[in-house]
This record gives C-alpha cells, sequence and structure tokens, in this order.
C-alpha cells in the first residue's frame, strides 16, 4: 500500500531469520553503549526527583484512561460524521438535477474511493502476539528478544500492500475501511488507525478474488520473513475465507492535510 509505505514504524525492523547462524549479533556490540546511556537517565532522574516519585502508577493510569476514552470518542464522532455525511448527499442528489447517467458514474467514482460499501467473496487475516513465555521452537534460533514476540507495523502493512497487490475491491483493518489516504501505524505493540487505537490480535479484511488474494500473501518477502517467526516463536498467522464479506465505506474526512512550517 504505497499511500502509508513512508510512515515511520517506531519499532526495530524485523530481521531475517536464519538458523545455525546467530554466532554473531552485531547489535550486542551496543549493549555497552545502551547500558552507559541508561545510567546517565538514571542519574538525571535520581537528581531532578530529590526524592519524590516522578512517573506514578496513578498518573500512568489516568494517562492510559484518557487516551482510550479519545479513543471512543473518536469512535462515536466517525459513526456521527458518517450519518450525516449519508443525508447530506441524499440530499444533494435529490436536489441536483443530474441524470442516471450521471449519478451512477459518482457511485462509481465514491465506490473507487472507497466511501461506499463494498460486498464480495474475500478473506481475512488475524495476526496475534505470541505468548509472553515464548521460546525458540526451531533448532539453531536464538531464544527471542521482547520485540520478536509482538506484532509490528512492518508486519501489518506488508499484509495490506500483498492484498492490494492481489487485486483487493477494498481492505478493512480491524473496523475501518483503509483509503488512499490512510495510514498503518504501531506505537510498541498498539495500532493507531485514523484517530483511533486498537490492541492484537489483528484482523484485515479484503474483498476481492481469494485465490489472487493467496497468492500474493504467498508471494510476499516480507510476510515469508513474518512466518518464520510464526514457526520460531509462536507469533499468529491465520487465513479465512469468506464466500461473502461487507466492508463498510469509509467515514472520516478525506481532505488531504500537511505539515506547515510555524510564522
Amino acid at each position: 500500500m504505497s499511500n502509508s509505505a513512508d510512515s515511520p514504524d517506531p519499532a526495530p525492523r524485523r530481521p531475517f531469520l536464519r538458523p545455525g547462524r546467530f554466532s554473531f549479533r552485531p547489535v550486542r556490540l551496543l549493549t555497552v553503549a545502551v547500558f552507559a546511556l541508561a545510567g546517565l537517565i538514571f542519574w538525571v532522574s535520581f537528581d531532578t526527583a530529590k526524592g519524590t516519585d516522578l512517573r506514578s502508577d496513578e498518573s500512568m493510569l489516568r494517562l492510559s484512561d484518557l487516551i482510550q476514552e479519545r479513543s471512543r470518542k473518536n469512535e462515536k464522532l466517525d459513526r456521527s460524521t458518517a450519518k450525516v455525511r449519508s443525508e447530506v448527499d441524499r440530499l444533494a442528489r435529490r436536489d441536483d438535477g443530474s441524470t442516471a447517467a450521471q449519478d451512477a458514474e459518482l457511485t462509481a467514482l465514491e465506490k473507487a474511493a472507497g466511501t461506499r460499501p463494498v460486498r464480495g467473496p474475500g478473506l481475512t487475516v488475524t495476526l496475534t502476539d505470541a505468548p509472553p513465555d515464548a521460546t525458540a521452537r526451531v533448532p539453531g534460533v536464538p531464544e527471542p528478544q521482547p520485540n520478536d514476540l509482538v506484532i509490528h507495523q512492518q508486519d501489518l502493512q506488508a499484509v495490506v500492500n500483498a492484498l492490494w497487490a492481489g487485486g483487493a475491491k477494498g481492505i478493512k483493518v480491524m473496523d475501518q475501511r483503509l483509503i488512499s489516504t490512510s495510514a498503518v501505524r504501531c506505537v510498541g505493540n498498539t495500532l493507531i488507525l485514523q484517530g483511533r487505537l486498537y490492541s492484537p490480535p489483528y484482523t484485515v479484511t479484503a474483498v476481492g478474488d481469494r485465490s489472487s488474494l493467496r497468492r500474493a500473501l504467498d508471494a510476499s518477502p516480507a510476510i515469508g520473513n513474518y512466518k518464520e517467526y510464526v514457526r520460531a516463536y509462536g507469533l499468529g498467522w491465520d487465513v479465512d475465507e469468506h464466500g461473502s464479506v461487507q466492508l463498510p465505506g469509509y467515514s472520516g474526512t478525506v481532505d488531504l492535510r500537511q505539515a506547515r512550517p510555524a510564522g
């Protein structure tokens, strides 16, 4: 999905697994520097705190609650916006005096833009974190680090890209439809999609020819690498086919936005 492939993934890139060739891991060369930096941070924190609690459990809980509440508010606003937009479209078509051919052309454009629901055969891909106590299941593969056990942005993006390449007529991630300006972003193991937060397991549903969609998933090198982690550490990967599935129309803003320098 070229529109969001440039969005940064805060998590480390998932390296390719090479069983039997793990005697040398360059990342370990940074261990001393990391510990030195951590020590400096702890000293600065201690010097600043002067015996006070800079990050209490209560304050962190309030922040988490605030984030979840804002996500629920965004979901409610999305539903309200969708209803208003539907009513505006209905009134506009009633009063604009357009012909049947023009209405058909507009409907086709809305479907192409993703603002209309789409129904047809398709499939759903489900990605799940590995158990927190997972160990290596393949001989020669090292014991997992925490980042090896969670779904990253690159994994979700690889699935979305493969489904588009497989001729998907429409895609939704969780319960939201993707359009050309949608961006799949993860912070840690939390998905941020169009102002709302999601936790794993993550689902990606596409409408299209199921055989073509499966071939595209199987042909993706990034997904092939992810499946190595599935075999090695127990990350979740499931593909379920549907005889008929309906995706909702996109209900958010379609205006392009960009950052501008202040002043």
